[in-house]
């Protein structure tokens, strides 16, 4: 049997699907030495390219990249079937949204990481939002199955798609191994992204509104007021729609206690959670927030948001706050600032969560998956 899965993302993308797409295919690889595995990589040289995590899988690359796949695909609706550049294969795993052109009967399996361009539109470009609402509900349709990063994604296409409830498997993610407690090298951390000596409130993700940023620095000035004169990070690529946020900034007159310090180096990211007084991450929607997690493997207390998957990922190991209620935020963060009981209370939850929810436990029901598709087939 030969299974296909879109790894573009991961040629693409360090963080977010890109990391999820990399860590499930590596830890496959542990699972499951048997099944042929084609790694799809559109817009890329095999030379570029890693080895192959097993000995069982290989890389399907072509030089046409997704921007041009789309246009061929969902702008001109060519249909072009994917098997003109995966040679003939027996399932194929859509990791990405979008379902390709599929040529005769064979399985395929389209992974929906979340729905916040319906969710909360008015954080999403509007082209992209456009793009999205014409194929993803036609990608879903046409999946034999479907697989959701939480239970809130699984209810969205339920109620958003009308998507069966049979159709769809829920998928959580893991943590990384390499996120844990680190205690040296901190200092060096700190002056490589230009951290001030003093605690600060550390948030992880690109800078756009679906984060929530402007409010949380809404929150910052709440508790400056109080007397807390702690500094927030914000480790993120640049993204869209982002004026809000430094007109925010500029304000709340906290342009000494905000610091955007860009995309981290991965190396980087243990040494800031573990240096961190704690972990915000109170977005306005996730398909899952890998920060949550990260932040609890390091052991750093967690504020998280109340609403789509965030509780999912947080468990009990986490406070949850009304994204939308910047006094709610506010007040957590005085609460972990200077509440010790309750620090050691949620790091402790926090490291048992961490350790529940691993990559190798996702890899394995992926296997399981595949199994029983290509089983269904027969």
């Amino acid at each position: 049997m030969r299974i296909a899965i879109d790894y573009t993302p991961a040629y693409e993308q360090t963080a977010g699907i890109g990391r999820y797409v990399r860590e499930l295919v590596a830890h496959l690889a542990y699972q499951d030495d048997q099944t042929a595995y084609q790694l799809f990589v559109a817009g890329a040289k095999s030379g570029d390219l890693p080895a192959v995590p097993g000995r069982n899988f290989s890389w399907k690359t072509t030089p046409v990249t997704r921007r041009w796949f789309i246009r061929l695909w969902y702008r001109l609706h060519l249909p072009v079937p994917i098997q003109w550049f995966t040679g003939k294969i027996d399932l194929y795993h859509a990791t990405d949204f979008m379902l390709p052109p599929i040529a005769g009967s064979i399985p395929t399996l389209l992974t929906v990481h979340d729905l916040s361009f319906v969710r909360v539109p008015e954080t999403a470009m509007p082209r992209l939002k456009q793009f999205l609402d014409e194929v993803v509900p036609r990608s879903v349709e046409r999946a034999t199955h479907v697989l959701a990063d939480s239970t809130a994604t699984k209810n969205d296409l339920i109620e958003l798609y009308d998507t069966p409830a049979e159709k769809i498997t829920v998928l959580l993610s893991g943590v990384e191994a390499r996120f844990r407690r680190v205690e040296t090298g901190l200092a060096t951390v700190r002056e490589k992204y230009g951290i001030p000596p003093g605690d600060y409130i550390l948030t992880v993700g690109t800078v756009q509104p679906r984060k929530n940023y402007a409010r949380l620095i809404e929150a910052l000035a709440g508790i400056h007021a109080q007397g807390h004169q702690v500094h927030l990070v914000i480790a993120g690529g640049p993204g869209w729609l982002s004026d809000p946020i430094f007109d925010t900034i500029k304000a709340t007159e906290m342009q000494k206690f905000v610091h955007l310090i860009g995309f981290v180096d991965d190396d980087d990211l243990p040494a800031l959670y573990s240096d961190a007084a704690c972990v915000a991450f109170p977005s306005l929607y996730e398909g899952f927030g890998f920060p949550i997690l990260e932040g609890m493997a390091c052991g750093t207390p967690v504020i998280t948001s109340n609403v789509s998957s965030m509780p999912e990922a947080a468990g009990d190991a986490a406070l949850l706050v009304d994204p939308y209620d910047v006094g709610a935020i506010a007040d957590a963060l005085v609460r972990l600032l200077t509440d010790e009981h309750l620090r050691q209370q949620l790091i402790e939850r926090g490291y048992r969560r961490a350790r529940h929810l691993t990559w190798d436990r996702s890899a394995n029901q992926l296997k399981l998956i595949y199994q029983h598709l290509l089983a269904s087939k027969c």
